[in-house]
């Protein structure tokens, strides 16, 4: 076979297909044969329909599966034997003006870009580090201690104070008219924990059981509820009951029941630390990864192939409505979602996949056996039933290939680190958690 390919623009190729008619006719000929074996019509036995009402009944649907096997056979050993990696999927498009007792089409494609990986060495990535200190572990230990706390009713004659859940009635009011989601009954919430407005959080402290009271509140600009963003209100609340929280002492109770087997507070303390090292650990990675890849697509030359891009924007748009369908929104699968808020990251994910691609190839950076079982086991660690965890890896190829994926991704990034020009910050501790 010779074959010609055509260069239109940048990625994109275009090759002429031909196939014989009597190749194709026979073919036809040859599955109408074998569906007639099986296929069933009123007046006729099994296996004894004429093969006219087969051909009339089954011929175009047929004519058309063997249309599409046979290009798709003559295109793939066209692109095999010009050696082209097709990036997607071609447009075939009939030709007019072929040869007599012959078809013609056009295939339109694009072809996997010629990456140029530029010189890593004058890449600039900042690498961050960060330390688990005594006041992170105090902390975190802070936090388990609400986990547990408990709540006791105050006496009548104390005012809400800090720390204190309090039940109200509240109701607001705009221009003097009550507005959507501005009146509650027995509302609930913890003074000082950031679960209503600060304005609000400061008017009910103080207040005592049976107390009301009327104070004026202004909507932030950028408030989640657009019909009261940047508006005042005047609420009118009632505190109905006011409990104080009591937090479990830091002991060989606390600890035992955080599950420490010999129940001290410095095992307990070791405990929290080890697991803020591991979450550590994987977010500085995910920090210094984030700052590779954007060095890698800077230094990298290439030309995007558009299939790809499309490709991943459906991807995107499809997850998008998986989610919208799991939080419960009605009808997600036909959510109006415009393709293009995701074309940006679409490109950028697919320009860094062929770049980590052939940074891979070029520098064998694949993942090994034992990385890859070391990642598992190290992830697994998390978890109260470890060996449970690594087998629930290890039985699922989906799953296994992610964790090549972000093995694969470490090696890269270590590889980058390596020989770029890295500059070191060291990162605090509630920074790194809250980024």
């Amino acid at each position: 076979m010779s074959v010609q390919v055509e260069t239109l623009e940048k990625l994109e190729r275009r090759i002429t297909l031909t196939l014989a008619a009597t190749t194709i006719q026979s073919e036809v000929e040859s599955r109408l044969k074998r569906l007639a074996r099986t296929v069933k019509a009123d007046g006729f036995r099994p296996g004894k329909v004429p093969m006219s009402v087969v051909a009339q009944r089954y011929g175009y649907s047929v004519h058309y599966e063997v249309m599409n096997d046979k290009v798709g056979q003559v295109f793939n050993e066209a692109v095999n034997e010009a050696k082209l990696r097709v990036a997607g999927s071609p447009k075939i498009t009939e030709k007019e003006g072929a040869p007599e007792g012959q078809v013609a089409f056009d295939a339109t494609f694009e072809v996997y870009p010629e990456v140029k990986l530029g010189d890593i060495g004058t890449a600039e990535v900042e690498r961050v580090s960060t330390e688990v200190t005594e006041a992170a572990i105090d902390k975190t230990l802070d936090i388990l201690r609400k986990q547990r706390r408990t709540f006791q009713q105050r006496a009548a004659a104390e005012g809400a104070a800090e720390g204190d859940r309090v039940t109200i009635d509240f109701e607001g009011k705009i221009d003097g008219e009550p507005f959507a989601g501005g009146k509650a009954e027995a509302f609930q919430f913890i003074i000082g924990e950031g679960q209503m407005l600060e304005q609000f959080d400061q008017a009910v402290r103080g207040m005592k059981v049976g107390e009301s009271k009327t104070f004026p509140l202004q909507f932030p600009a950028d408030y989640h509820g657009k019909d009261v963003a940047g508006k005042e209100a005047d609420f009118l609340v009632t505190v109905k009951k006011i409990e104080a929280q009591h937090l479990p002492e830091v002991n060989e109770a606390l600890a035992k029941s955080l599950g420490i087997k010999d129940g001290t507070v410095e095992a307990l303390r070791a405990d929290i630390k080890r697991n803020l090292e591991r979450e550590v650990k994987f977010r500085v990675l995910a920090r210094n990864k984030a700052s590779v890849m954007d060095a890698l697509i800077k230094v990298a030359e290439l030309d995007v192939p558009n299939a790809l891009v499309s490709g991943e924007v459906e991807r995107m748009t499809e997850s998008a409505r998986a989610d919208l369908k799991q939080r419960g929104i009605k009808d997600a699968d036909k959510a109006p979602i415009p393709a293009e808020i995701f074309q940006p990251q679409a490109e950028r994910r697919v320009r860094l996949g062929l770049v980590v691609g052939e940074l891979v190839r070029a520098n064998n950076l694949q993942a090994k056996p034992e990385q890859l079982q070391a990642h598992i086991e190290e992830l697994s660690q998390s978890y109260e039933k470890p060996a449970e965890v690594v087998r629930w890896y290890l039985g699922d190829r989906q799953r296994m290939a992610e964790v090549e994926a972000m093995v694969v991704e470490n090696n890269v990034t270590e590889f980058v680190l390596g020989q770029a020009k890295v500059t070191d910050k060291v990162v605090p501790f509630d920074e790194l958690m809250v980024g």
